[in-house]
């Protein structure tokens, strides 16, 4: 009786080592993996000098790895211009306890005051003094915190997008895209991968100008998500790092990247909200012999916006409270 007790036992060790090993050798094959995806992410970008070209940012954001995190996200393609105004102005927030993710675009026409340059648009703002000053611009006209940065050369957007949906994205084209994408996106409905996709996003040739693009570029940004939002894509996030570490210049580190990243996916059920500053009904068209047409805000009802909509209130896709539908 006893000598069977004593075979138990060593069969029991025996079933612990193999499960102990097995769980280390697990855990050492994901770190090689890891390293491999991020190293060939990185060997896979084509534009070594985009961080050069972009200057070291002294951002004074106040960093915040746990709660809510704020987001600056600039969209480039200055082709090595130390002075060039960004395309796109995104301010993401995300709540890790939450797990929800919502994105604000900002109006790059907006007529603000710049600190140390007066009033101006506000995407002048980067052009003068970077992702720091037009964070002060924002946290000055719109009371908004933002914690990080991160300035994106377009053909990261193109493999990102690639990466994360490789099958692409449906979209439904309005009209006939030519003018000013270096490229022609026919009408009607049809999928749509990195490249063509930053053209989409990109198009402002026509009747709605800016606020089109806005618009696609929410819709483009929310099926991203929507797609790629499950555990499979845990495993693309080394090499999606590895990718943006040649064609995104921010202050956040991997780390933190990497853990926000992983939380998402895992977390969150690809629900995206979005806002756009500013609403509709809070501003008029203006031109100046100086400047030329820009939108003049109400500021107040902007700020009071903002502050419902990532606290909780219901906006939808344009910036209307649902409740004044």
């Amino acid at each position: 009786m006893g000598e069977l007790k004593k075979k138990r036992k060593r069969v029991r060790l025996r079933w612990g080592r193999v499960f102990g090993a097995l769980l280390i050798l697990f855990v050492f094959i994901i770190g090689v993996y890891s390293v491999y995806q991020y190293i060939q992410g990185t060997l896979e970008g084509n534009n070594k000098t985009f961080k050069n070209d972009q200057g070291n940012h002294a951002f004074q954001g106040k960093k915040n790895e746990i709660g809510d995190v704020n987001v600056l996200l600039l969209g480039s393609d200055s082709r090595g211009e130390k002075q060039a105004r960004t395309d796109t102005i995104m301010v993401a927030h995300y709540d890790q306890r939450t797990h929800s993710v919502k994105l604000i675009s900002f109006m790059r026409d907006m007529y603000v005051s710049i600190p140390g340059h007066g009033k101006q648009k506000l995407n002048a703002a980067y052009a003068y003094g970077g992702p720091e000053l037009l964070r002060k611009t924002i946290k000055e006209n719109f009371s908004l915190d933002i914690n990080y940065y991160a300035i994106v050369d377009f053909k990261g957007f193109e493999e990102a997008v690639d990466i994360l949906v490789p099958n692409g994205i449906q979209v439904d084209v309005p009209h006939l895209m030519t003018s000013g994408i270096g490229m022609e996106i026919e009408k009607g409905k049809q999928t749509l991968h990195g490249k063509e996709l930053l053209g989409y996003v990109r198009y402002r040739q026509d009747r709605l100008s800016d606020f089109g693009r806005v618009q696609r570029q929410q819709e483009v940004v929310s099926k991203i998500v929507e797609d790629s939002v499950s555990l499979r894509n845990v495993a693309k996030l080394p090499k999606l790092l590895g990718v943006l570490n040649s064609y995104v210049d921010t202050n956040i580190e991997t780390t933190t990247l990497f853990t926000i990243g992983k939380d998402f996916v895992t977390n969150n059920k690809g629900d995206l909200e979005t806002l756009r500053i500013p609403e509709d009904g809070s501003f008029q068209n203006i031109r100046y012999e100086d400047i030329g047409e820009v939108l003049e805000v109400d500021f107040q009802q902007n700020k009071e916006a903002i502050k419902k909509f990532i606290e909780g209130e219901n906006h939808n896709s344009d910036g209307q409270n649902e409740e004044d539908k």
